[in-house]
C-alpha cells in the first residue's frame, strides 16, 4: 500500500462519524470527531495535496482460539505478568509462560478455570482488555525478534485478527484506548530512508519537523561526574510552554539541551498514531506522525475524544505532547521520565493532565495542571513528591477519582492510593487527603490496573516468587490470583531461594554506588567464595530484589553473585542515570572494578576467584571490563552484548539507533570516542576464557556483535565460545532456551571458577 492509498483510506470518513457504516458509533451515543488535519510533526503534503503518512495498517484474519485449549508443555513455576481487566474487573487477561512461552491467557481473578486466548508461538508482550469489555488487544513479537504486531481477540477466543504490523518489515506497538471501546491507538513504524548520518541543522531536510541531528554541547567531554539538580521549584510559565528549563549551569552538567526541543541523531523509523475501529467498520484515522524518531505511543485520550496524550523521543529525552484531535494542533510539550511508558492521564472532564515527570528535578514526581478548554495548561503544581525516589508507575481507578502511585524505594517498591481533585486554584493542591498505604506481600510492583468498581489488579513479582497477579477487593487486603504460582512452586523443592542483601559502596571519583549480594547456600559468614559480578542491561534498568532462575542455577553450584547498579542505572536521580555520557562510560568501566573490589574487601568474595556477566549493555560491560581489566577476572559471559559501537550502529534497529546515540554518542561526529568505548579496539588485552550467548534473530544488538568477539579472540589464542539461542531475540522468551541459557552460563562459570 502506497502513502497516497493510506490517505485515500484515512481519509473517507472520521473513526466516530455518523455516514452509513459509522452508524454503530452513532447509535452507541459515541462522539462525532471530524478528521483531523496535517500534525505539525507530518511529513508536508504530496503532489496530489495529500500529507505522505505512513500506510495506515490492513486488518489480516486468522483462526480463532475459541473452546478448550491447553499448552503442549505446562510448568509448574510459571510466571504471570501485564493484566488487564474487563470493565467488571471479573475477569482478568494476563501474560503468562505456564506453556513455555509468554501467550495470552485470561481467567476470573477469583478463580481457577483460566483459558488460552493464543496457542501461536510468538511470545506476547502487552495486553489491553476494551473498555467496553467486547475486545482484548495484545502486541506479539513474531519469532522472539524486536519487531512486534498488533492483535485483537474476542473474550472467548473468537475472531482474533492482526490489527497492524503485518506488512513485510513494518512494526506496531499497542496505544491506548478510546474510552468507549470504539477504538484502540496503534503506532505503525516504516524504516525511512533518510541519510543515517547528519552534520548540523542545514542538513536536516525541511520534511523532518525540523529536529536537528545533534547532541548537546560538550557532551561527548563530559568527565562522569554526576551533578545533582535538586527540586527545583515548578513555576507557571504559560500555557503552550513547557514548565520551565534547567538553569544554565545545571543543563550543561547533566548533558541536557532547553527542554522545547526533541533532537534526533537523523536516523530512525518513520512512527504513524492511528485510531483503529476493531471491528473493522470505521477507516483508520491518523493522530500523528514522525518521520525520524525513536518513539510514539497514544498514552491516552480525553472521554469526548478532543485531547489525545502522546509519548515520543528517545531514552534519556522523552516528551509528553498533548495535541487536539480536530485539527492536530499542538497544545503543549513538556519532559516525562523514562521507564513505564503509560506516563499520564486525562481526568475524566478533560480539565486536568497528570503527568509522572522527572523535569527540574532528580526524581519523577507526580504533576497535575488545570488545562483550558483548548488543552492548553494554566499551570502546573507538583501533586506528589518523595524525597530521594521516585515515582516508578502511575495508575487510576476506572472513574478518575482516585490515583495509584508506585514508588521506587531503593529497588523496592511502595504502594499508596490517593483521592484526586481537579487543581484548586487558591492554591491547596490537585490531591484531597492523606496517601492510604498498601501493604504488598511481595519487594516489587510492575503493573498497576483498575479491575471494576473501588479494585485493583497487581503485578508483582519478589525475591522468593515467580511473577504474579494480584488483586485488591475494596477495602480488603492483596489476593494471589488462583492461577499464579504459588510460593512454593517458584523453584523445584530442596533448595529455597536466597533473599539479596542490600550493599551500598562508593566508586573511585566518590560517586555512591548501590547493588545486591547474594550469598551461595552452605558457606560459613567468613568463607571465600568464587563471585559473579552481574550487570544488567539498559545500562537505564535497574537491578531489583525479585527472583531470578538464573542467579537460583548459579548459586546452587556454590558461586556467589553480586548485582550492582553503576552509574548510567535507573532508580538513583537523574543525574546518575547521566553520569556515564561521553567519556562518563569510562567512569561506568571503573565502577565495574570498583564493584569487584568491594565485594572481596568488604564481602566475601575470593579476589582469585572473579567473575563478570551481563546481559545487553550488560553485555557490553562483560567484553568491556575482560579488556579494560584483565587481571582482575578468570573468565566472563557476555549475553547479547555489544563489542563495537560501528557495527552495533550498522545493524541495529534504526529507532534503536535513534535512541542509543544520545546515550553513547553519535556514530560519526563521536566515532572516535565509540571506537575508544569499544571492545574490539582493545581485543589484544583479552586474557582470560569468554562464553557469549546470543539469539539468532536480535535485531536490537545483532549476532554479529558476539560472533566477531569470539572470532578475534580465537584468532589471538584465547579460549572463546559461542552460543546461539534458536528462535530467540533479545530477550529468551521460550522455557526450553531459557533452560539451556542457564545451564550452559552456570556450568561454564563453575568449571573456570572452580579450584
Amino acid at each position: 500500500m502506497t502513502a497516497s492509498d493510506a490517505q485515500n483510506t484515512t481519509g473517507g470518513r472520521a473513526l466516530y462519524g455518523t455516514d452509513a457504516e459509522g452508524t454503530r458509533a452513532a447509535a452507541a451515543g459515541r462522539p462525532s470527531v471530524p478528521r483531523p488535519a496535517r500534525s505539525p510533526h507530518e511529513a508536508p503534503p504530496g503532489p496530489d495535496g495529500r500529507p505522505t503518512a505512513f500506510a495506515a495498517p490492513a486488518r489480516v484474519p486468522l483462526p480463532d482460539a475459541s473452546g478448550p485449549r491447553d499448552p503442549t508443555t505446562r510448568l509448574i513455576a510459571h510466571g504471570c505478568w501485564y493484566p488487564s481487566a474487563d470493565p467488571s474487573g471479573a475477569q482478568v487477561a494476563f501474560i503468562c509462560d505456564r506453556g513455555g512461552v509468554p501467550q495470552l491467557w485470561a481467567g476470573p481473578v477469583d478463580g481457577g478455570e483460566v483459558r488460552l486466548l493464543d496457542s501461536d508461538p510468538d511470545p506476547v508482550r502487552e495486553v489491553s482488555w476494551s473498555p467496553d469489555g467486547r475486545w482484548i488487544a495484545y502486541t506479539t513479537a513474531p519469532g522472539g525478534g524486536e519487531h512486534s504486531r498488533v492483535l485483537c481477540v474476542r473474550p472467548d477466543g473468537t475472531d482474533r485478527h492482526i490489527l497492524a504490523g503485518a506488512e513485510p518489515g513494518t512494526s506496531a506497538y499497542l496505544g491506548c484506548w478510546a474510552h468507549d471501546g470504539s477504538a484502540v491507538a496503534v503506532t505503525v513504524a516504516v524504516p525511512t530512508a533518510l541519510p543515517l548520518l547528519l552534520e548540523t541543522a542545514a542538513d536536516v531536510p525541511a520534511e523532518s519537523g525540523g529536529y536537528v541531528g545533534h547532541l548537546p554541547a560538550g557532551w561527548s567531554a563530559r568527565g562522569g561526574d554526576a551533578v545533582l539538580l535538586g527540586a527545583a521549584p515548578l513555576t507557571d510559565t504559560g500555557a503552550g510552554t513547557p514548565l520551565s528549563s534547567m538553569a544554565a549551569d545545571a543543563t550543561a552538567s547533566v548533558g541536557l539541551e532547553d527542554e522545547r526541543t526533541a533532537p534526533t541523531a537523523g536516523f530512525g523509523d518513520g512512527l504513524s498514531a492511528y485510531l483503529i475501529d476493531p471491528d473493522g467498520v470505521a477507516a483508520p484515522v491518523l493522530l500523528a506522525t514522525e518521520k525520524d524518531a525513536a518513539t510514539l505511543r497514544v498514552c491516552d485520550l480525553s472521554r469526548d475524544g478532543a485531547l489525545a496524550l502522546l509519548r515520543r523521543g528517545p531514552r534519556g529525552r522523552r516528551e509528553a505532547v498533548v495535541i487536539r484531535t480536530t485539527d492536530l494542533a499542538t497544545t503543549h510539550v513538556v519532559r516525562v521520565a523514562d521507564g513505564d511508558p503509560w506516563i499520564g492521564r486525562f481526568s475524566p472532564r478533560a480539565d486536568t493532565l497528570w503527568l509522572r515527570s522527572d523535569l527540574d528535578r532528580e526524581f519523577p514526581a507526580l504533576l497535575a495542571a488545570d488545562l483550558d478548554a483548548e488543552g492548553r495548561p494554566r499551570g502546573w503544581t507538583v501533586a506528589a513528591e518523595r524525597e530521594g525516589s521516585g515515582l516508578e508507575l502511575l495508575g487510576f481507578s476506572l472513574d478518575g477519582r482516585a490515583a495509584v502511585l508506585a514508588w521506587n524505594v531503593r529497588g523496592a517498591s511502595e504502594l499508596e492510593v490517593v483521592d484526586t481533585l481537579p487543581p484548586d486554584k487558591a492554591g491547596a493542591g490537585p490531591l484531597t487527603g492523606p496517601p492510604r498505604p498498601v501493604p504488598l506481600p511481595h519487594e516489587v510492583v510492575t503493573r498497576i490496573v483498575p479491575a471494576g468498581t473501588g479494585r485493583l489488579a497487581l503485578a508483582l513479582s519478589g525475591s522468593q516468587r515467580r511473577p504474579g497477579v494480584w488483586w485488591v477487593p475494596e477495602g480488603v487486603s492483596l489476593l494471589r490470583t488462583p492461577w499464579s504460582s504459588r510460593d512454593e512452586d517458584a523453584v523445584p523443592p530442596g533448595r529455597p531461594p536466597v533473599r539479596p542483601v542490600s550493599v551500598s559502596l562508593t566508586a573511585r571519583d566518590g560517586l555512591p554506588l548501590h547493588g545486591w549480594y547474594y550469598r551461595a547456600p552452605g558457606r560459613g559468614p567468613g568463607e571465600p567464595a568464587p563471585c559473579v559480578i552481574h550487570l544488567h542491561g539498559g545500562p537505564e534498568e535497574q537491578e531489583r530484589p525479585v527472583l531470578s532462575p538464573l542467579y537460583h542455577e548459579i548459586l546452587g553450584r556454590g558461586l556467589d553473585v553480586f548485582a550492582p547498579d553503576v552509574r548510567g542505572s535507573s532508580g538513583h536521580g537523574r543525574s546518575f542515570v547521566d553520569a556515564d555520557l561521553g567519556t562518563g562510560r569510562f567512569a561506568a568501566l571503573d565502577d565495574v572494578a570498583d564493584c569487584a573490589a568491594h565485594a572481596v574487601v568488604a564481602g566475601p568474595a575470593d579476589p582469585s576467584r572473579l567473575a563478570v556477566m551481563g546481559r545487553s549493555y550488560g553485555g557490553y560491560l562483560t567484553f568491556a571490563s575482560l579488556v579494560w581489566h584483565p587481571a582482575l577476572f578468570r573468565t566472563g559471559v557476555a549475553v547479547c552484548g555489544m563489542s563495537d559501537f560501528a557495527t552495533f550502529f550498522e545493524g541495529t534497529e534504526p529507532w534503536i539507533a535513534q535512541s542509543a546515540a544520545h546515550k553513547y554518542g553519535h556514530p560519526k561526529r563521536d566515532r572516535a570516542l565509540l571506537r575508544s568505548l569499544s571492545p574490539m579496539s582493545r581485543i589484544d588485552a583479552l586474557r582470560v576464557p569468554v562464553l557469549a550467548v546470543h539469539g539468532e534473530h536480535d535485531t536490537n544488538v545483532p549476532p554479529r556483535e558476539s560472533e566477531q568477539f569470539v572470532r578475534a579472540a580465537r584468532e589471538r589464542g584465547q579460549v572463546a565460545e559461542l552460543l546461539t539461542l534458536h528462535n530467540e531475540g533479545h530477550d529468551f522468551q521460550r522455557a526450553d532456551n531459557r533452560r539451556l541459557f542457564r545451564r550452559a552460563a552456570a556450568d561454564w562459570l563453575e568449571r573456570h571458577l572452580s579450584g
